[in-house]
């Protein structure tokens, strides 16, 4: 409970306040809530007064009660004064927000935090009675201590009543070290703000349940609204593509009613008579006519009037809107600040929007099949839940998945993807029974970090298979509010790599990997079977599979065209023998005639038979086909795919077999470290500012993540330099600190081992006169600049970065140092969070990295220190997003641990996109 008694500023004549302090937009943010709808977090305004005076009097006595400690019929104007005029820092408030149907803010939830002491502020919550239950508290929280952070509050204490044990299992379920104590009656809770591994799980977890909550009531409404118009009759343009919606067969789940706004009767008559599948239906002229609740609005409107539907869709109580047109950000910066007022409005009143742009989304369920897009055909129900952006894109997939028999569970277009994400659709596709593959085309990726979470844990019990625009994820189509990333091209495949997806190379591909995953199980192991027609064929086979990272075992069966019906049986048999193999790939090409269904029987009956993933290419059959579907022994219904080309074939068995490793191998655990000082990292960080920090302070920032520099010593002379080596201690080493000569032992930059006085001031001398001709002429004075530092071990020279990103956040590389890392790009990357084994395997995919262990009879370098020092710095770098470069070159390597000789470090303000709190994209 607050005591805080100033007030700041007198309120004027109409009972505002004009507040100094900037206001923190940052802090704004639209979220999910448990039962799926959605709010607006933001810091609390001034001219919040009468709202916050309307939440206090909806409340309960008791939650007043349980708030203040005392009843309170209202709050007086020096309450409300001291409630909603804050200077942001030291006194900070958020509200949780939904909208009226008139438009104004009605406040479900209030979090605020006064500085009490150096690190520490008390903490109070107040949630709307008829939003308890629904996650508003956990949000809160969330907010506002990722907001205190920000401005140096390490711990929250709280003063709770024994009986508000909502608000005490809030804190408790939070994750945070917390503890508490009884007092005269009062519950004291005080909890440490830095995040733990419980407390990014939990927030996780809530995420996920939200999101997926979210996703369900898109694809199971039980009321659908077709918007054509909000002026009345539907203009050509707004028709066309209303009708074009109907005649696809828009569909409510159970056959439930449907309701059409804005077409005439002769329009709806004709759109059945196209596609006659419609029972039941009702037209109005306008909104205020329909009755409510209304689940699911597809809206055809003009741009200009979106806004203005989804407003009056609120009072339905409308949960999704499929908005099916365009004319938003494609079309420029116009667009785009409509596009975004659109989703502002829809979240203010609860409502997930699908598109702008979008070509629909349609489910096949137990409970009944739904459909809201513009397919006039859809393929059969199935268990691959797939997502795609544009609706051209989504045309091409639906026809190729149409024909090749590949049955969906559930299918959604984003459009411009303003809102709704393939993020939202992997949270629901994790626990949908119906769904086990997911397939995405992605255009744009708007939060990778988020993207990597999601489908890590997705992957680890669904296979996801990416294809993307462009394979480096540089592409932003038009309508795509995306950060422009400068991140390495190679970025996002190290992403998909810790994430166990699956990047395919073109749609193609994703379907030729999805039909195998489908109906196949996943491989045991990488050892390939082949059976052919002829022993080119089998030979083209074993080329590819060995060039996919598969092994072949053994001799290929071939099977003759004029074979005898139990020789092909025993050949094929003969390659599905126990043990044998753990894939097999038949491939049957006959240069007389069709093919011998004979071949294609055999080779099904095998596979139902042992359960061996298996992949065909037969002239003339493609995708799932009659001939190559059988009943298994325990009765279940076995389909093996089938291919163009054995090429094709090859390339996705290959993937699902790397992707079944990842998945049957140890992830490691997240990357823990007891000493690390985040509070004294942070502390550094706000007194020092933008630009590039001084040795001294880089070495201290390091220093509060257990990264020890080791000193060097500049020196103008023969003399400091003697003095430097004695202070340091000998053998040292002697370098310039010229940039284009830093750690160029090459051009003469460093002379190494140098053991006494008489050495050092010769190197000294030397090193003067030889390296002013490779400086620039600014540099050649007598005071060439060189420094000494202790000479290290001797061991395998490395170097490790950090770089923020705008899109990615922050980004972790590892290299040798030397021309493997300047000149051939040999460098490993990773995104943070990373495990244990993501660092290990930064280290050893290198093309260098054989240096590291034992190369031609050397010692082994230690390897556990540098994967020490990586996830160090990526810890560092996930904690601190003001950290926008960090450099340790070089960082030698040695038999038993690692020096870490030079740290460059620049700071800058903080820009991450995905942070610890939920939210919906900005």
């Amino acid at each position: 409970m607050s005591t805080e008694e100033d007030v700041i500023g007198e309120p004027g004549p109409s009972g505002e306040i004009s507040v100094a302090a900037p206001y923190p937009v940052e802090w704004e943010a639209d979220v999910v809530l448990r039962d799926g709808t959605t709010a607006h977090v933001r810091p609390i305004r001034p001219e919040d007064r009468d709202a916050l005076q309307r939440f206090h009097r909806g409340q309960s006595e008791r939650s007043t009660y349980l708030r203040f400690f005392v009843a309170m019929e209202q709050l007086s104007a020096r309450d409300l004064t001291r409630f909603t005029v804050l200077d942001h820092r030291d006194r900070v408030a958020l509200v949780g927000v939904t909208s009226t149907p008139d438009g104004d803010d009605e406040i479900i939830g209030v979090a605020r935090f006064d500085r009490i002491g150096p690190g520490e502020a008390e903490v109070a919550f107040n949630v709307s009675d008829s939003y308890q239950g629904r996650g508003v508290g956990s949000v809160l929280l969330e907010h506002v201590a990722a907001a205190a952070r920000e401005v140096g509050i390490q711990r929250f204490t709280a003063e709770v009543l024994p009986q508000n044990g909502k608000m005490i299992a809030v804190f408790r379920e939070a994750g945070y070290d917390m503890s508490q104590h009884v007092d005269d009656g009062i519950v004291t809770v005080s909890m440490h703000l830095d995040p733990t591994d419980r407390s990014r799980q939990v927030m996780a977890d809530r995420e996920h349940r939200a999101e997926a909550r979210s996703m369900h009531g898109l694809f199971s409404p039980r009321s659908v609204v077709l918007v054509a118009s909000v002026r009345g009759t539907a203009d050509a343009h707004e028709a066309r593509l209303a009708v074009r919606a109907l005649a696809g067969g828009l569909e409510v789940t159970g056959g439930a009613q449907l309701q059409v706004v804005g077409l005439t009767a002769v329009a709806v008559r004709d759109a059945l008579d196209t596609h006659g599948t419609l029972d039941t239906f009702d037209r109005y002229d306008t909104l205020d006519e329909v009755p409510g609740p209304i689940d699911l609005a597809v809206v055809t409107v003009r741009a200009q009037d979106s806004v203005t539907a989804v407003r009056e869709l609120a009072r339905l109580g409308v949960r999704g809107v499929v908005v099916l047109g365009s004319g938003y950000a494609e079309t420029g910066d116009e667009g785009l600040a409509l596009q975004r007022e659109l989703v502002r409005t829809a979240h203010a009143a609860g409502m997930r929007i699908v598109g702008p742009g979008s070509y629909g989304l349609f489910a096949a369920r137990s409970d009944g099949s739904f459909n809201a897009s513009l397919a006039d055909r859809r393929p059969l129900g199935g268990v691959v839940g797939l997502f795609c952006q544009s609706a051209p894109i989504a045309v091409t997939i639906l026809a190729t998945v149409r024909r090749r028999g590949l049955g969906l569970s559930s299918f959604l277009s984003a459009g411009n993807r303003a809102d709704v994400s393939g993020n939202d659709l992997m949270q629901f596709w994790h626990d949908d029974d119906a769904t086990s593959v997911v397939g995405l085309y992605l255009e744009s990726i708007g939060n990778p970090r988020k993207f990597s979470r999601i489908a890590r844990r997705l992957g680890q019990v669904k296979p996801v298979i990416v294809v993307t625009a462009g394979r480096s994820g540089h592409i932003v189509p038009p309508g795509h509010a995306v950060r422009t990333t400068r991140a390495p091209r190679r970025t996002l495949e190290e992403v998909f790599r810790q994430s166990g997806v699956i990047h395919a190379e073109n749609t193609h591909q994703m379907i030729d990997i999805i039909q195998l995953l489908a109906h196949q199980p996943l491989p045991s192991g990488r050892r390939v079977g082949i059976v052919a027609s002829s022993a080119p064929l089998a030979a083209i086979v074993a080329e590819a599979a060995g060039a996919a990272g598969m092994v072949v075992t053994g001799a290929a069966g071939i099977v003759a065209e004029d074979a005898a019906d139990e020789e092909i049986v025993r050949t094929v048999d003969d390659v599905y023998a126990d043990g044998a193999c753990d894939v097999v790939v038949a491939v049957h090409v006959p240069v007389l005639g069709d093919h011998d269904e004979r071949f294609s029987r055999a080779v099904a009956t095998a596979a139902a038979r042992t359960s061996r993933p298996t992949v065909v290419s037969i002239l003339g059959l493609h995708g799932f086909v009659p001939e190559l579907s059988t009943v298994a022994p325990d009765g279940a219904v076995v389909n093996v795919p089938a291919y163009s080309t054995a090429e094709d074939a090859v390339l996705a068995l290959g993937a699902v077999v790397m992707y079944a490793a990842w998945r049957s191998r140890d992830h490691g655990r997240g990357l823990v470290y007891p000493d690390v000082d985040v509070a004294g990292a942070r502390a550094l960080v706000e007194k020092h500012g933008d630009g590039e920090v001084e040795t001294d302070v880089a070495r201290d920032l390091l220093r509060c993540y257990g990264i020890e520099t080791w000193p060097s010593v500049p020196v103008a002379d023969a003399d400091a330099a003697v003095a430097a080596a004695n202070e340091l201690g000998w053998p040292v080493v002697l370098k310039s600190t010229a940039e284009s000569l830093r750690h160029r032992a090459d051009l003469g930059g460093v002379r190494l081992d140098l053991a006494d006085e008489k050495e050092l001031r010769t190197a000294f001398d030397q090193m003067r006169l030889s390296l002013a001709e490779h400086l620039p002429a600014a540099l050649r004075t007598s005071a060439t600049p060189l420094e000494v530092q202790r000479m290290a071990p001797a061991g395998v020279a490395c170097v490790v970065r950090s770089t923020e990103d705008v899109l990615y956040g922050p980004v972790v590389s590892f290299g040798l140092s030397g021309d493997a890392v300047d000149l051939l790009g040999d460098v490993s990357y990773g995104v943070p969070p990373l495990t244990t084994t993501d660092v290990a395997q930064m280290v050893r995919s290198v093309r260098a990295a054989p240096r590291l262990f034992g190369y031609k009879g050397l010692p082994a370098a230690d390897a556990a220190a540098i994967e020490d020092l990586i996830g160090r710095v990526s810890q560092m770098a996930d904690d601190l997003p003001e950290l926008r470069s960090l450099e340790l070159y070089p960082v030698v390597v040695a038999e038993h641990g690692g020096a870490v000789l030079s740290a460059r470090l620049t700071l800058g303000a903080a820009n991450r996109k995905d942070g610890l709190r939920r939210t919906l994209p900005d």
